[in-house]
């Protein structure tokens, strides 16, 4: 299974990040393979490459990834689990077989990763040696996760993770671009903001992301066996501009912004999990945390940057949102 081009295997390839990373590597000469349960559905579904070389299996065997891992050296970890839910029975496992087919492989391991590790007490300013005290069940595995890919680094396992906002873009399924704060509806006649207006929040536009976590692996300067880096997306002091951005983009009145029924979610929530989960992570909307992405220019020089704008109109237009639609105030 070797070959003179280096090879990635994908775990999570149907994820927003997964699919993006995937378009990345194999623009930039990569051969892709593919861990999945239904290989033939989701190349129907999740509109990838052809190109992709697909192998039946699950993330949750560790024969399944060993076998899928073999010649490659890189393994992407975009794994999540479905819906959000059962994160300590399925997150860890899956990457523990990851960890097991990188050691196995000689691969290096690329995770995505989010700011649920920092509680209301972290500093304004995130820097990957920032101190971690996490307050959701959520935040407390993907804690886990960063300590076990630094443990298996004592044993030449690499890895690099690569940090960021909110994620957004034409692929996001689960955004809370499009999921929370619109709808999918072209439609639109309302834009929520879940957070207090003036307090602050980062976003990270998908492709931005995926082309700097490639050029990142691809990084010639000297690393260490396990690397933590932030990527700082798109920060707005003042969190309700990227309300009033999509607003503008929509020809829409500022007027249409309204809160967020948060008090749903709370009514809701003894009988929705996805509500529970949703309410555990509330305070991320009520405290403003900035990625400081120093290390990442030293490393690849500026960050991609994709202008506002034009990131906001890919992802509502993928949604279903037409950007000639005018709703009057």
């Amino acid at each position: 299974m070797r070959t003179t081009h280096p090879t990635a295997l994908l775990i999570g390839v149907t994820g927003s990040i997964g699919r993006e990373v995937a378009a990345v590597l194999m623009n930039r000469g990569w051969l892709v393979r593919a861990l999945h349960r239904n290989p033939a559905e989701a190349a129907a579904s999740a509109l990838l490459p052809e190109s992709i070389q697909w192998v039946k299996g699950d993330a949750m065997q560790l024969s399944d990834v060993l076998e899928a891992a073999r010649g490659t050296t890189l393994i992407v970890h975009a794994a999540n689990p479905p819906n959000y839910q059962n994160w300590r029975g399925l997150a860890l496992p899956m990457l523990d077989n990851t960890i097991a087919a990188a050691k196995a492989s000689g691969a290096r391991i690329l995770l995505p990763a989010t700011i649920y590790n920092f509680g209301e007490d972290a500093p304004r300013l995130l820097k990957e040696n920032s101190p971690q005290r996490p307050r959701s069940r959520k935040g407390q595995v993907r804690v886990e996760m960063e300590l076990k890919l630094q443990q298996a680094s004592l044993y030449g396992v690499r890895s690099m993770v690569v940090r960021a906002g909110d994620f957004f873009g034409p692929g996001a399924g689960n955004s809370w671009l499009t999921r929370g704060m619109t709808s999918s509806s072209s439609l639109l006649r309302r834009v929520f903001y879940p957070g207090p207006p003036s307090t602050g929040h980062s976003w990270a536009y998908i492709p931005d992301l995926a082309e700097t976590m490639v050029r990142l692996i691809e990084c010639e300067r000297p690393m260490g066996a396990y690397e933590v880096v932030h990527f700082r997306g798109h920060w707005f002091e003042r969190g309700a501009e990227m309300a009033e951005l999509t607003c503008r983009a929509r020809g829409m009145s500022l007027k249409r912004i309204k809160p967020f029924p948060w008090w749903i979610i709370k009514l809701a929530s003894p009988f929705v999990a996805v509500f529970r989960e949703m309410l555990e992570m509330r305070y991320l909307w009520q405290v403003p945390l900035q990625l400081s992405n120093e290390k990442l220019r030293v490393l690849i020089g500026a960050e991609p940057h994709t202008p506002i704008d034009s990131a906001l109109a890919a992802t509502l237009v993928k949604r279903g949102v037409s950007p000639e639609l005018r709703i009057p105030a």
